[in-house]
């Protein structure tokens, strides 16, 4: 078992209740993955060492994806009361504007970018959390633990007006959302390969009264004769008028050169001297692209950057997600929006291993999945950090797709069923499941999305169309209800000109202006099983009963 140094203090000891999961972190993704688990049913505990929120515009953009996360999750409408939009980037070398990026996406994709400060995102999932009966535990921190066949046993140790009390609490699971110096990690073993960026960072919240349009991101760069980047202003719009998160070069007179932490991981904010609004200032002189005077300074502090990926998401019943997994520069607001994908994928696989439903192999699935995400994202924002996002080989709306998360994909995991020899279809087991519109019912007058269909559910088998040289869809939902034990719901979309009867006995919507069919790329019958966190499990082309036992077979235990 991992121990902490002791601070010499008296505690005392208690046993405390157990748990499903302990969940060590409660920042974006340690809220994320509580949440879903609660909303699956599974019992939790959530503690952080901090007696509070940092008030601090860390993290500050939420993609696409995430949003659709959320959508899903049932709290996207307080994200986006709470956000302001990201329409695109101006980009500034040597006072001359170079160009413009518009952050746009096809129509079919239900939301774009966005911008709110972290603790504004850990709040709106805190109070969503709290609907479930579930609240963080602060002021406390995990100091050891060790595992066994069936379960974790975890010492807690928190702090109240000077006193400590020890508890230790045993869980069926245990995941370290405990940032990029995570005891979880430390503890389990973990390699943490990587390195760190030389330069220092300031990051400022402040207010400017510029004439720049609204919405637009600022990079402005001074390179110097030899064609290297010397000098660098990059402003992120936030909630407020002409309020802006600014990161900038620390200037010599403000850089302290700090080692590294105890673990050798310099990465994150720094403690010791904090920039004061006149050396915001002086960057901006130099830097802005029309002449600005900062304000309203709300934080501000020097940081690092470090790459950084573990070589395994855990072992056992132990799992790192987040930063606790991979470490690497802000650029295009991918590390955040990452462990939020990372919990999604994990809860509701823990929430069937919790209930026994779990095949041996759909726990493994969480590494196999996950792992090569983290490590493209780490490769490609190091690179881009270099470089800038313009250099980046692909066309603009690949670009753009990919910063969205929109193209993260698991074809080749373990537990989505390989297409049949010969099939090329474009949409492909392991693909997110796309959003469509115009789908309508019998009683409702107005046309719903599918994102619509599928909020708030777990496993979704959506079947399509006739089936001629298939199962019918009444066989399909009662196949998926008994191989799932009830926890598939079946969702069946018509052709527009379909005539009503021939849903009798299947929830139905028709589609009216074919847009699931062009999404889904379907003529005829077929089927598709949608996961919990919105990728498909399987495209069934013509469906049958046994096609659907071999898909969730990789899946669910029985």
């Amino acid at each position: 078992m991992a121990r902490s140094a002791s601070t010499g203090r008296s505690a005392s000891t208690a046993r405390g209740a157990s748990t499903d999961v302990l969940i060590a972190g409660a920042g974006p993704v340690g809220l994320t993955l509580a949440a879903e688990l609660r909303r699956s049913g599974v019992s939790c505990r959530i503690v952080d060492r901090l007696p509070a929120r940092l008030p601090y515009a860390k993290a500050v953009g939420i993609q696409p994806r995430t949003l659709e996360l959320f959508d899903r999750m049932g709290l996207v409408r307080d994200v986006l009361d709470a956000a302001v939009p990201m329409r695109g980037q101006l980009t500034y070398v040597n006072g001359a504007e170079q160009g413009r990026i518009e952050l746009a996406l096809p129509p079919e994709v239900p939301y774009g970018f966005a911008a709110l400060p972290q603790y504004e995102t850990e709040r709106v999932l805190e109070e969503f959390l709290g609907r479930f009966g579930t609240r963080i535990e602060r002021s406390t921190e995990l100091v050891a633990f060790a595992q066994d066949p069936v379960g974790v046993t975890s010492r807690l140790r928190s702090s109240s007006g000077g006193e400590e009390e020890e508890e230790e609490v045993r869980s069926r699971f245990l995941v370290g959302c405990d940032g990029a110096h995570s005891v979880v990690r430390k503890a389990l073993g973990l390699t943490f390969e990587g390195g760190a960026f030389p330069e220092e960072y300031m990051l400022a919240d402040v207010e400017v009264g510029w004439g720049l349009p609204p919405g637009y991101g600022v990079r402005s760069m001074h390179r110097a004769e030899d064609g290297t980047i010397d000098d660098l202003l990059v402003c992120i719009p936030l909630p407020g008028e002409g309020r802006y998160r600014m990161s900038m070069l620390v200037p010599p007179e403000l850089s302290a050169d700090r080692p590294a932490s105890g673990d050798g991981v310099a990465h994150g904010l720094e403690g010791g001297t904090t920039p004061a609004l006149a050396d915001i200032q002086k960057v901006l002189d130099r830097l802005a692209p029309e002449p600005v005077t900062a304000s309203a300074l709300r934080w501000s502090s020097v940081f690092r950057i470090s790459h950084r990926l573990v070589d395994r998401y855990g072992e056992g019943r132990v799992f790192v997600a987040g930063d606790a997994a991979h470490i690497h520069p802000p650029t295009g607001a991918q590390g955040m929006n990452t462990g939020v994908q990372d919990a999604c994928n994990l809860a509701w696989k823990l929430a069937l291993a919790v209930e026994g439903a779990a095949d041996p192999g759909l726990l493994p699935s969480y590494d196999a999945e996950r792992h090569p995400v983290g490590e493209e994202v780490v490769g490609r924002t190091v690179r881009h950090a270099a470089e800038g996002v313009q250099a980046d080989p692909t066309d603009l709306e690949t670009l753009l797709l990919r910063e969205a998360q929109l193209l993260v994909g698991y074809r080749e995991s373990p537990i989505v069923s390989p297409l049949p020899p010969g099939d090329e279809a474009v949409l492909r087991p392991g693909d997110r499941a796309p959003d469509c519109g115009g789908l309508t019912g019998d009683i409702a007058a107005y046309p719903v999305r599918l994102f619509d269909l599928l909020r708030g559910r777990g496993h979704v088998l959506l079947v399509y169309g006739h089936h001629p040289a298939g199962d019918t869809p009444g066989d399909l939902a009662a196949a998926a209800r008994e191989l799932t034990g009830g926890r598939m719901e079946t969702c069946r979309i018509m052709p527009a000109d379909a005539p009503p009867d021939e849903a009798t006995g299947v929830p139905h919507h028709h589609d009216s202006r074919g847009e699931f069919a062009r999404q889904y790329r379907v003529e005829e019958g077929a089927a598709f099983v949608v996961r919990p966190d919105g990728y498909l499990g399987a495209c069934l082309r013509p469906p049958t009963v046994g096609q659907l036992k071999e898909a969730l077979g990789r899946v669910f235990a029985w």
